[in-house]
């Protein structure tokens, strides 16, 4: 657990991250579906399925979480717009795996049919990102 001390006048107290339920919570309410969400409309946008995954060791706070519910966004409202032609479909259908992961910043590699799209806790790597990696 992370403990910080607030200085409030001449009172410090003591708060505690909670590293438990409200990062489960977090995880299986919002990011997960977001996550489901984003895989079904990859395959129905892109002809091909996906599997998405949140790297648990690097994502492991709630401040984590909101980057990586917003990347599975990006998959969610790209693959629509993006996938609209036999091209990009192929293209798109390279990526067999996406990983959701916190790194030292905001990037998108692609290799071997994976793809590890990273947040840096303030920034997350954009649907634009991924597609100009994977359309090299």
């Amino acid at each position: 657990m992370k403990r910080v001390l607030v200085a409030t006048g001449l009172m410090f107290l003591s708060l505690t991250a909670f590293a438990g339920k409200e990062e489960r919570d977090m995880m299986s309410k919002e990011v997960m579906p977001a996550v489901q969400a984003a895989e079904a409309k990859f395959k129905e946008s892109c002809g091909c399925p996906i599997k998405i995954t949140v790297d648990e060791k690097t994502i492991k706070t709630k401040d984590d979480m909101y980057p990586a519910k917003h990347m599975a966004e990006y998959v969610t409202e790209g693959a629509p717009a993006y996938c609209n032609d036999a091209a990009s479909k192929k293209a798109m259908c390279q990526m067999k795996t996406l990983t959701l992961a916190k790194a030292k910043e905001a990037t998108f590699t692609f290799k071997g049919g994976n793809g590890i799209a990273t947040t840096d806790g303030q920034s997350a790597c954009s649907w634009e990102m991924m597609t100009r990696e994977i359309d090299k």
